[in-house]
């Protein structure tokens, strides 16, 4: 198998983030020849080493930092690497020149001018594979490699831990506390769900307005908030229905996530999850930024565990399109390919 270095420029916590790590240790795991290069992050650090993933650290700085790509280019070469990915523009921007082909691995509809000169670039969604073609990407250079999503061995969090009523219905929000993840619509549409407890998984710098908004609704007391957690699969576990009420989400990383834990999921109408769900098939979609309808849906589903489980069952069939098994030949498939064209 090609040797690949892969490159993450974020010091955040996020999907990106955490699909990095996730697919970096499935391939040395499935024993690719993979090494990772990112900026300080003590958590990823600790995944990485368990995982026995060899990794350094850089600077990954501003446009000023002339040291980073030519630290990069000396540690793949100590790598052996013939193929080098960058996660996003931080990373793509400091991806050195050298004997290896270089990805870009594109989650959203980034800046293309960041990518000049790479030898390929991989989307995590068609619609982002054609978008990159539409900018004037030579389509045989255009990848589509969805995310794979695999229940981790995380037992189920404890309700009582979290003072949540046994009998309660539990809503479960993961992601970034941002304006694109609509956190704020879940907590509106809290407050005309009755009984329900909302945990939300995530930390960012909206924090302190969702709390006060939280307070303001009335529904504070009804809010766990979990910050950052690496223990997904407990959470989606204990949780009775996962919201995803994003207004932008490329992907939609939840909705996999969910779909392989055979959660029941309910999302808004951005590209990605409409583009995965088949409404009133394997999930719910609800229109953008409408918490009125999003608490009328939810009301429904918590009065009905047949159509629950009937969610549930067809999201984790679905599910088996975005596994392991599935999703990672597609990644070492390419390396071998572009090594063999530098060849």
């Amino acid at each position: 198998m090609t040797p690949a270095l892969h490159l993450l420029g974020s010091a955040a916590d996020g999907g990106a983030e955490t699909y990095f790590v996730d697919l970096v240790t499935a391939l040395h795991a499935a024993g690719a020849p993979t090494s990772a290069a990112i900026r300080p992050h003590a958590g990823r650090e600790e995944e990485l080493r368990s995982a026995g993933v060899p990794f350094e650290h850089f600077g990954f700085g501003s446009p000023l930092d002339l040291g980073t790509r030519p630290a990069v280019a000396a540690y793949g070469r100590r790598q052996g690497a013939r193929v080098l990915v960058a996660w996003m523009n931080r990373a793509a921007r400091h991806a050195p020149k050298g004997p290896w082909a270089r990805v870009g691995r594109l989650g959203g509809y980034y800046d293309l001018k960041n990518y000049r000169g790479f030898d390929a670039l991989v989307g995590n969604t068609r619609d982002i594979r054609d978008w990159i073609i539409r900018q004037g990407w030579p389509a045989e250079r255009a990848h589509y490699i969805p995310n794979f999503a695999e229940a981790d061995d995380h037992p189920a969090q404890s309700r009582t831990v979290l003072d949540t009523p046994r009998e309660a219905p539990l809503l479960l929000a993961m992601g970034r506390l941002h304006e694109a993840k609509a956190h704020d619509v879940a907590l509106r549409a809290l407050k005309d769900i009755p009984d329900a407890i909302l945990w939300v998984a995530g930390s960012g710098p909206l924090e302190g307005e969702l709390r006060r908004l939280a307070t303001d609704l009335g529904v504070v007391d009804r809010v766990r908030w979990l910050g950052w957690r690496a223990d997904a699969g407990a959470l989606y576990r204990a949780a009775d229905v996962v919201v995803f009420p994003s207004r932008h989400e490329p992907l939609g990383n939840v909705v996999i996530q969910a779909w392989a834990y055979g959660k029941p999921v309910v999302a808004a109408a951005a590209a990605g999850p409409k583009a995965l769900i088949r409404d009133g098939v394997d999930g719910l979609i609800v229109p953008i930024d409408d918490h009125e309808v999003l608490a009328a849906t939810l009301n429904g589903l918590i009065k009905a565990p047949d159509l629950r489980q009937r969610l549930a069952t067809a999201g984790l069939a679905r599910a088996a399109e975005f596994s392991k098994a599935q999703v990672l030949p597609l990644w070492t498939e390419l390396f071998d390919r572009l090594d063999r064209e530098r060849a």
